[in-house]
């Protein structure tokens, strides 16, 4: 014996039940019209998540989530169309890097890294690390006994390059981490 067919259990404007057939696959009792009003009114009220036609211009993400007023970077809620003022600009995030110019390794900090780096000979860009002059000092401690001649320059060695791995796990290209890390500080000045 086959169960009856379930009927959409929303009311209408007379206080009566729609009635019409409930949708099989639903959590709910609720017929396709009533489900399309819902999914209408859900992607206004949590926005729709989606691929953006450009990279946000505050973090560089490709992640955006669509509203009826607009779309908003998904990762930094930058408002796509908005153009950064001097303010914003000039947000401050200080990172210690991590270079490496042929069998060597330069611990340096910066809060302006794609100037600094612009001035410094290097081949490669290990790495990003969220802090300043204080986790700089830490990590020429930690390896110390690798350091070249009193400098910022540290001989390649497994436990640097471990450090590096920590730090750098799950991030492509350290560029698109400092813009996000720089977009949430401006998220956080409101």
């Amino acid at each position: 014996m086959s169960s009856p067919a379930k009927t959409c259990s929303i009311e209408d404007t007379r206080g009566g039940r729609c009635g019409l057939p409930a949708e099989a696959q639903a959590p709910l009792s609720v017929c396709s019209h009533h489900l399309a009003l819902a999914s209408q009114w859900a992607d206004r009220e949590y926005g729709v998540t989606d691929a953006l036609e450009s990279p946000c211009i505050a973090c560089g993400s490709r992640l955006g989530v669509r509203y009826p007023s607009g779309w908003l970077c998904a990762v930094c809620e930058w408002k796509v169309g908005d153009f950064p003022d001097a303010e914003v600009i000039s947000a401050r995030v200080d990172v210690v890097y991590y270079l490496r110019f042929d069998d060597r390794i330069k611990i340096g900090t910066s809060s302006n890294p794609r100037s600094r780096l612009g001035n410094i000979v290097h081949d490669e860009l290990l790495g990003f690390e969220l802090g300043g002059r204080q986790l700089e000092r830490r990590r020429h401690t930690q390896f110390a006994s690798h350091r070249l001649h009193s400098s910022e320059w540290f001989a390649v060695h497994d436990a640097l390059l471990r450090h590096i791995g920590v730090v750098t796990a799950g991030v492509d290209d350290p560029w698109l981490l400092y813009k996000r890390w720089v977009s949430e500080k401006i998220a956080l000045q409101g």
